[in-house]
Formats: structure tokens, C-alpha cells, sequence
């Protein structure tokens, strides 16, 4: 029988076997600071390190039209389209525009859902990134009536 020590010590191994074969979700722990600090949408594509948006209906996003806590302000994203790298949820208004990163591959469907907080009422982006270097938009404006990022 093995004693906790053994177990962690194998499963350490383990996964550091995995992540050296390519076969450990590595972009699962990937974080752009400069981008999730960056406070107009343009400086968040532009450390994301992408291009210019593209207003498409191929996007879509769902938003309450008022939001009465703007602590927790309920956002649905998706797209049908093919090749999607990521999805995005950015609000214009906020301190920090970038709220939420998406990473799609093949196997994993290209709508998503987070309830973000929002200090005012702002339009909110829904934004793919495709593989082909097109960055397509939907936006929607919510009106908050209590405000939830420090207001």
C-alpha cells in the first residue's frame, strides 16, 4: 500500500510527463495581464496581440437590456462560425475592459456564459477570434441601475 507521500509524488510525475508530451492542457493556464488590465477595448485587442474588430451577425450576445445589480450582470456569447480561437467578453465602460477570455478548439463549442460586473451602463462586446486573424463583433448596450465595480 502506498503512503500519501508515494501518490503525490507519482502524480507529480505524472503530470509533468503529460506536459512535456504536449498532451497536458497548457493553454488552459495561460494568462494575459496586459490585456485584462488594459482599459479601452482597442488596448485589449492590441495586447491580445490581434487586429482590428469587424461587426458581424455571425456573433451573437445575450444581455439583459437593465441590469439591476451591476455586481452580477448575466452575459451569454456564441458563434456557429468555423476555425473560432477565442471568445471574448468586453465592457467598454469598466475599469478593466477585458472581462473574460475563452480559448476554443474543435471539440469545444463556441458559446459561452459569465456574469460579470459592470460600474455603469456600458455597451458589452461579444467577440470572436478566429484562426484566419479575423476579429468579429456583436455588441448590446446594458443599462445598470446599481452600479457593481466599486460604485
Amino acid at each position: 500500500m502506498q503512503n500519501r507521500r508515494q501518490v503525490l509524488k507519482q502524480s507529480a510525475l505524472v503530470a509533468g510527463l503529460l506536459a512535456s508530451t504536449g498532451l497536458f492542457p497548457q493553454f488552459a493556464f495561460a494568462f494575459n495581464k496586459n490585456a485584462f488590465e488594459a482599459k479601452s477595448v482597442q488596448d485589449a485587442l492590441k495586447a491580445l496581440g490581434v487586429g482590428a474588430l469587424t461587426e458581424s451577425k455571425d456573433v451573437s450576445i445575450t444581455a439583459p437590456d437593465i441590469a439591476e445589480n451591476g455586481s452580477v450582470v448575466p452575459i451569454a456569447i456564441a458563434t456557429t462560425l468555423p476555425g473560432v480561437k477565442s471568445m471574448l467578453i468586453m465592457v467598454e465602460k469598466n475599469p478593466a475592459t477585458l472581462t473574460a477570455q475563452f480559448n476554443v478548439t474543435e471539440s469545444v463549442d463556441s458559446a459561452f456564459s459569465a456574469r460579470v460586473k459592470m460600474g455603469q451602463s456600458s455597451d458589452v462586446y461579444a467577440v470572436a477570434v478566429l484562426n484566419d486573424g479575423k476579429v468579429l463583433y456583436a455588441k448590446k448596450e446594458v443599462k445598470v441601475t446599481l452600479g457593481g465595480c466599486g460604485g
